[in-house]
């Protein structure tokens, strides 16, 4: 029997302008939640009918109250999720958020900081988290590619 390949979950990489360049939002999980303590990007499940940027923009508003100006489809990656015996595919979004915004955290999260993309690398736990957040910075530094990666 063959492992099921499902596109059930969205990363989105948080993005908001600084005096000099980007700052990246990184969320602490709380100590109720799997993996508490950990550092990480947003992230969640795809509902039933729900389409990949509609899911991105739902779990950024529900883990931290933002609504993005700006929407990219970044890449996707793939994973082999334990408890489920499926291979997920995962769409990774970048989303800027207005610099003054206010976060508002859901139940999974404690913490929240705004980092330098270099220190993000560094506390996020999953290895992905660092190599997407390349990839967003990439693509945000190249406007003229925009027009095929923004999300309405």
């Amino acid at each position: 029997m063959s492992t099921p390949v499902e596109v059930g979950v969205v990363d989105v990489v948080v993005f908001r302008r600084a005096a000099r360049g980007w700052l990246t939002l990184a969320l602490q999980r709380s100590a109720q939640t799997r993996c508490p303590g950990a550092w990480e990007m947003v992230h969640g499940k795809v509902e039933p009918g729900e389409s990949l940027p509609q899911a991105a923009r739902r779990e950024l508003l529900e883990e931290t109250g933002l609504v993005p100006e700006l929407l990219l489809s970044v890449t996707m990656h793939q994973f082999y999720l334990v408890p489920k015996d499926t291979v997920q595919l995962a769409a990774v979004f970048a989303a800027v958020v207005p610099p003054d915004a206010p976060v508002a955290l859901g139940d999974e999260h404690a913490k929240h900081a705004w980092l330098t993309p270099s220190q993000a690398r560094r506390r996020y736990a999953w290895p992905h988290e660092a190599r997407v957040l390349d990839d967003a910075r990439a693509l945000l530094a190249q406007p003229n590619l925009w027009d095929v990666l923004r999300i309405g």
